[in-house]
Order: structure tokens, then sequence, then C-alpha cells
């Protein structure tokens, strides 16, 4: 019995040992096509609007004080164009957002993650040079587990390895994205944005662009940059005249952009490892540490879900029901102790509910590139689009989006199409 066994051993470990390297070649094979995110470096521009000077006369209109609404107004002041800004809510940042309440750091509410190359950063700030100001935390997670609803099974060291080494990335320390994009970009320009003005209709017909806004006032411009998001767009609560082309409407409704919402939970103990993956048909469900390498003492458990998994928790009659529900779901995954450790506080913020954004993120590299070309396209070189999904750089998040804004605003005032 004692050989069989040794037998088994020896078995396993040489299925293991092969298993890596046959994960390890197609993890090498798929890095030389996967030209995204962290290994889109060189796809990164030279140049972007912030290192060039533009003559531009006309007034810009620009739609959404997300990320990339704001990196064009950045270019736009820089040069002294006349330009303003309509805000449909009554703050600045779209789906980057901070919380300094529950824990002992800043919390990223909104994006999170850092998918880009560090260097990227210097590039979205105008910055020249290698160096970083920033202080990351490198996303390499060394406790992780998967759950189907049944199992629980905790992923061996080598599958994080991997993962990280196939797409690294990072968070910020002591900060959020919001901190970035607000230091960096919107301060110089939140004096032109005017707040609870969502737009309603967008008449590029004759020579200048008029655009009305849900409370009645109309605006007049030269040329608009719209950067309210895909569920925006698909939503059709903005009302173009003329009609958007069909090529450029299939392009917009062929986008996914998956409904959900993200959840933060304060524990009086960590019970739960760096990330815990759940199985779903569609979409993403995951149940992470957001104190991840913060040097925080303060215990708080993040909640992704994303996808048809999301309706269950829409179905149910308040957030407190959704909290309820999740804990339940974690006593069932840590053996009660979700329930035992519980303080009470927590965030939620729900993207795919809230009327001004309608989903959570795009991943343009699932998307057709014909369609992504077709959405870049401008209205008669008088009506541009920005935000993540229009990133022609390959890269994710608010990196796409911020590089997205500086691409649009560039076009716009070199009057390309």
């Amino acid at each position: 019995m004692q050989v069989v066994s040794n037998d088994n051993d020896y078995f396993m470990k040489l299925y293991n040992t092969l298993l890596v390297l046959v994960l390890s070649a197609i993890a090498l094979c798929l890095s030389g096509c996967f030209k995204w995110a962290a290994r889109a470096k060189d796809k990164l521009p030279q140049e972007t609007a912030l290192d060039k000077t533009y003559s531009y006369k006309g007034k810009v209109i620009i739609i959404g004080a997300g990320a990339s609404g704001l990196a064009a107004a950045k270019v736009l002041e820089q040069n002294n164009i006349e330009y303003i800004i309509l805000e449909a809510t009554d703050r600045y940042g779209g789906r980057l957002k901070k919380d300094t309440t529950l824990a002992d750091f800043p919390i990223d509410v909104g994006a999170e993650w850092i998918h880009s190359a560090p260097i990227t950063l210097n590039k979205l700030k105008g910055k020249k040079g290698d160096e970083i100001d920033e202080e990351l935390i490198p996303y390499y997670t060394e406790n992780t587990a998967s759950w189907d609803g049944e199992n629980y099974k905790v992923n061996p060291s080598w599958q994080n390895k991997a993962m990280y080494n196939f797409l690294p990335e990072s968070k910020f320390k002591n900060s959020t994205w919001y901190d970035f994009v607000n230091e960096n970009i919107a301060k110089t320009v939140k004096h032109k944005i005017k707040f609870n003005a969502p737009v309603t209709e967008i008449n590029y017909t004759d020579n200048t662009v008029i655009v009305k806004t849900e409370n009645g006032d109309s605006y007049e411009a030269d040329k608009v940059i719209v950067t309210v998001s895909i569920g925006v767009l698909k939503s059709k609560k903005i009302n173009f005249i003329p009609e958007m082309g069909e090529k450029k409407k299939k392009a917009i409704e062929s986008i996914t952009f998956h409904q959900g919402f993200k959840v933060a939970m304060k524990f009086s103990e960590k019970f739960y490892p760096d990330f815990v993956n759940c199985k779903v048909k569609s979409g993403e469900k995951g149940f992470y540490d957001i104190a991840f390498k913060k040097n925080s003492q303060t215990n708080i458990l993040g909640f992704l879900c994303t996808g048809i998994e999301t309706q269950k928790y829409y179905d149910l009659n308040s957030e407190q029901e959704i909290i309820s529900t999740l804990l339940q779901e974690l006593d069932e995954i840590f053996d009660g102790k979700a329930t035992a450790t519980y303080t009470g506080d927590y965030i939620l913020e729900n993207w795919g509910q809230n009327e001004f954004i309608q989903g959570t993120w795009t991943q343009a590299i699932q998307e057709k590139k014909t369609h992504l070309k077709i959405l870049n396209q401008s209205l008669d070189n008088k009506v541009y689009f920005a935000g993540e999904i229009y990133d022609p750089y390959q890269q994710m998040g608010v990196p796409g989006a911020i590089l997205s804004g500086y691409y649009s605003i560039d076009r716009l005032l070199s009057d390309e199409k």
C-alpha cells in the first residue's frame, strides 16, 4: 500500500510539473500577442495633446465630467480655448470616487486597480521621465482561492505567480484613482463645470451644435465631445439630431457593458484570503482584501459582481438585504466567521442602477476592431466621443479613459474625423 501511495505521489508531482510547464508555455505565447494594459507599454503615445499647442478659436462643450471629459478639458484650459463641461450629477469624477470614513486608509469606491504599466501615470499627467511620484503596491496576491457554490479550493502558488506575470497590475498605496485625477487634472478645470445638467439632445444639423439639458437650458458651441458611458448611449437618453448612422448605432449596441456593483465591508478580524474567485456563468464575481498590503489596522473585504449574477442581488428589496445575503454567502464559505466579526459598516456603489452610468466597465480587447474604429468616428467633424472604450492605445480602465480624452480632443482641435 505504501508503494502505491508513493507511486501516486510521484505521478501527481509529475502531472503538476507538466501542467506548470504547459501553462507557462501558453502564457508566454499569449504574452506576445496580448498587447493590452500593462503589456501595452509600447503602445503608449510618444506625446499627447498635453504636449501640443493649439490655436483653435471656437467654443467646445464637453458632456460628462468623468476622467476622459476632465482630461479633454485640461487641454482646452492650457490653450485658453473657450469651453464648458456639462455634468449630469452634482459631482465630478464619474465612476471615480473615494471614501475616508470606513477605514484608516482612503478606499477607491470606484475604479481601483492600475491595469497599465506604472510609467503610464507620468504620461497621464504630462510628466517627463521614467520616475513616478506615486507609491504603488504590486498586486501580486499570494493567498487566493476559488468557490463554486459548494467547494472551496485554495489556489496553488504557481497559479498566483503565473497570473501576475501574465498581467501585472498594481494599486495606489496611500491614495486613490480619484486623488490622482483630482490633483493632476480636475483641479485646473473644475471651475468650468455646470453640475446637475443632464444632456437630453445634441443637434449638430447646422454649423454650430446646440446642446439641450433636462432642465430646459440650451448651450451652443462649434464642437462637442461626448464622454458619457456607453451605457447611457445604449439607453438613448441623449437624442442626436440628425440620428447617428446605422453602423454607429450597431457598434454602440455591440459593446458589452455589464450591470454590476461594488461593496466594501468592515470586519473585526481578517478571516479571508487575498482573493476568492466565485464561479459564475458570465461577468465576474469575487471577494477580495481591499486593505491588501496597505499597512492598515482595518479589515476591509471587498466584493465585486458583474453580469447575470448581479440580478439576484438587484431583486432584493434593499442594500441591507444585499449585505445580509453576502454575509450568508461568506458564512457558508468561512464557517460563520463573517457574521461573527462583521461590524455593521459598509459602502455599496451600484453602477448598474445609476441612471447616468448604467453599467460597470468595458474591455476593448473583447470587442471587434471594426466596431471600435466606428465608435471613434466623429459625427460630421462636430461631435466627438471619448471614454475607456474609445482608447486607441490599448490601455484599460482609467488610463484608457484619460488617454482617449487627450486623443479625441486632439482630433477635435485638429479638425480630424
